[in-house]
């Protein structure tokens, strides 16, 4: 009889523990997923709107554009998962050669989750540090304009 008692001694508070650990365990596992999963969202996001940026660049650094201007609708989702985000932008000098590098960061609204990437454009852009953008936004647009003299400026449209 005091072999089960001390079995009971032993099993009682371990059982007790469990009941405590494995919720708070599942708790903390799910809330790094889902937030790992979001940044995720929120990267790829970023990457496409790289991606569209250096795609309209890339277009009217051709010689056979001489002037204008494209507004480019930015074909992102306006949630990732129920949250609407902002994007700004800054533009910074390449240190090894004539390029310039465009650091795009996205941030959740109401939320702590940001990311950034960068895209590597050329010598004659200019960037308008006061614009920004925002997800939920009917007009979101990318607006790029090249000049007389080559220089192509990029702003967002749409907050």
């Amino acid at each position: 009889m005091p072999q089960i008692t001390i079995e009971y001694m032993i099993m009682v508070p371990m059982l007790i523990l469990q009941i405590f650990l494995f919720p708070l365990t599942a708790g903390w596992m799910m809330t790094h997923w889902v937030d790992s999963r979001q940044t995720l969202a929120l990267q790829e996001t970023a990457g496409h709107l790289g991606s569209s940026i250096q795609q309209v660049y890339s277009a009217l650094t051709h010689e056979s554009i001489s002037t204008g201007t494209v507004r480019s609708s930015l074909a992102v989702s306006p949630f990732i998962e129920g949250y609407a985000y902002k994007g700004n932008a800054s533009l910074r000098e390449s240190g090894l050669d004539s390029s310039q590098f465009l650091d795009i960061t996205l941030k959740f609204m109401g939320g702590s989750i940001e990311t950034t990437t960068s895209v590597t454009l050329g010598s004659n852009v200019n960037w308008d540090s006061d614009s920004s953008f925002m997800s939920n936004s009917t007009d979101a647009n990318l607006i790029a304009e090249k000049l007389t003299n080559g220089t192509i400026l990029l702003s967002f449209e749409g907050e």
